[in-house]
């Protein structure tokens, strides 16, 4: 129906989806310092008019095709946050949202993390970097929510122990 530089809307029967364009696919960043910080980045998203609280994440082969993930997600992390990876591991494969979209994302847990610059991702984007104690981070995002600010669904994968009833 439509293609952009990044999207493509399509129509199957009479489903509309949008899906990647060119095969792009993304990474979403579980990263946590020594101290036991949870990485998160915060930045106003167009889509929702409103400011999201995030992992990391990025775009996988949207500037260089044959670009492997483990590079784009710790070229991500370190554009976004301006810490570094010296590794990465891959945890799984996920969709989005699989009633919308075709796109899925691979979550990485980055290790071996040294702070090399100040992050804050490519001009305009304006990203702003939180460390978060990571038994802080169910609190940290509450509050945001209640500044009217949107949280990233992929943040459950971090919230499942406090949005989730223990026992039966």
């Amino acid at each position: 129906m439509w293609e952009g530089r990044f999207l493509r809307a399509l129509r199957d029967g009479q489903w509309e989806y949008a899906a990647r364009a060119r095969d792009i696919t993304a990474a979403v960043i579980l990263a946590i310092t020594d101290a036991d910080e949870v990485i998160l980045v915060e930045q106003y998203r167009v889509p929702l008019g409103c400011r999201t609280i995030e992992m990391p994440a990025g775009l996988v082969g949207d500037e260089d095709p044959g670009e492997a993930l483990e590079d784009a997600a710790a070229r991500e992390l370190e554009e976004e946050t301006g810490y570094r990876a010296a590794r990465i591991e891959r945890l799984g494969q996920f969709a989005s949202s699989p009633g919308m979209t075709s796109e899925t994302f691979t979550f990485v847990r980055a290790h071996g993390l040294t702070r090399v610059g100040d992050g804050g991702g490519h001009e305009g984007e304006d990203i702003t970097v939180h460390l978060v104690p990571r038994a802080d981070v169910a609190a940290f995002v509450a509050a945001r929510r209640r500044d009217g600010w949107a949280v990233d669904a992929k943040m459950l994968l971090l919230l499942a122990g406090s949005v989730l009833p223990s026992g039966g």
